[in-house]
């Protein structure tokens, strides 16, 4: 059984910071591409950061570019995202996403952030 377990969120006042991480079993994770996905109320899904399976490259959205950063482990099948100087623009659930081709595909259930005095 496929499962993506999120953790990490809660709330956290602008310019702080936060790690979530994504806990995955039931695939080969080393064999899957990585990111983070953020969706905040009234808002479209957006991509925030990708991982390659290997983890030798990373990229960002230009919102997050400097602020957050994404890694994973593939000996603990964990993926996380650093996030730091959090803005109140930030605030969404937190989504992460396994890849591996269009079909093979899978989703967590997301965390909340919320960023704010």
């Amino acid at each position: 059984q496929v499962q993506l377990v999120e953790s990490g969120g809660g709330l956290v006042q602008p310019g702080g910071s936060l790690r979530l991480s994504c806990a995955a079993s039931g695939f080969t994770f080393s064999n899957y591409a990585m990111s983070w996905y953020r969706q905040a109320p009234g808002q479209e899904r957006e991509l925030v950061a990708t991982i390659t399976s290997a983890g030798s490259k990373t990229t960002y959205a230009d919102s997050v570019k400097g602020r957050f950063t994404i890694s994973r482990d593939n000996a603990k099948n964990t993926v996380y995202l650093q996030m730091n100087s959090l803005k109140p623009e930030d605030t969404a659930v937190y989504t992460c996403n396994a890849r591996f081709n269009p079909r093979f595909e899978y989703w967590g259930q997301g965390t909340l952030v919320t960023v704010s005095e």
